[in-house]
């Protein structure tokens, strides 16, 4: 028996439709699913819960501590190589990375590997110790091929098949930390001080 030609059409559209459902919801819910599995935290700490930060690069190692009187600005202090007060600013977006920032996929390599990745000797490591004295480190890497993402690895261990877990994370680490010793330091505020008024000198008078 031959079907009527609109049978055949809502027939058609009922399997597209089964189609779009089963790899839209069902498949589609696993990828997605396998996505938001990459795109993980790198920490799980806040940004209050920070004490200080070792940032260590090609050019400097600098010491942060956050300032005990947390009612008074700056927030942070440096401790080392110089002391003083830091640049708030330069220092909340490095921590805004730290605490917000994202591995968009996770590459699970053998150590001897490392430094294909820049990772051993790395670019920059980020110590960072918490007020329960707990310890993180961050150590960052070279640019993947298209120059998105550096490689890097948060508080590096071993697994027990010998490989180790490396993040693929945002080139704003990069930006964050590759910095000259006078960029963290507290910008010098003008705006308060008042060039010094001259005394006029006397006019001088002609003497009749």
């Amino acid at each position: 028996m031959k079907l009527p030609r609109t049978t055949l059409i809502l027939i058609l559209l009922a399997l597209g439709l089964g189609g779009f459902v089963y790899f839209y919801e069902i498949r589609g819910a696993t990828q997605r699913q396998e996505i938001k599995e990459q795109n993980q935290k790198i920490f799980s700490f806040a940004e209050d819960d920070v004490q200080s930060l070792t940032i260590k690069t090609n050019k400097i190692t600098l010491n942060l501590e956050r300032n005990p009187e947390s009612s008074s600005n700056p927030k942070w202090l440096i401790k080392s190589p110089i002391s003083g007060p830091a640049n708030d600013a330069i220092v909340s977006y490095l921590m805004d990375l730290l605490v917000k920032g994202n591995s968009e996929r996770t590459l699970s390599t053998p150590a001897k590997e490392l430094g294909e990745f820049a990772l051993e000797p790395p670019q920059a490591t980020i110590n960072i110790i918490l007020k329960n004295r707990q310890s993180h480190q961050l150590i960052l890497g070279k640019s993947n091929f298209n120059g998105r993402f550096l490689y890097a690895q948060a508080d590096p261990a071993i697994k027990p098949d010998g490989n180790t877990n490396v993040l693929l994370v945002s080139t704003d680490f990069a930006n964050a930390v590759n910095r000259e010793l006078s960029e963290w330091k507290q910008p010098v505020d003008n705006s308060q001080k008042l060039p010094g008024l001259s005394t006029p000198l006397p006019t001088p008078t002609n003497s009749k």
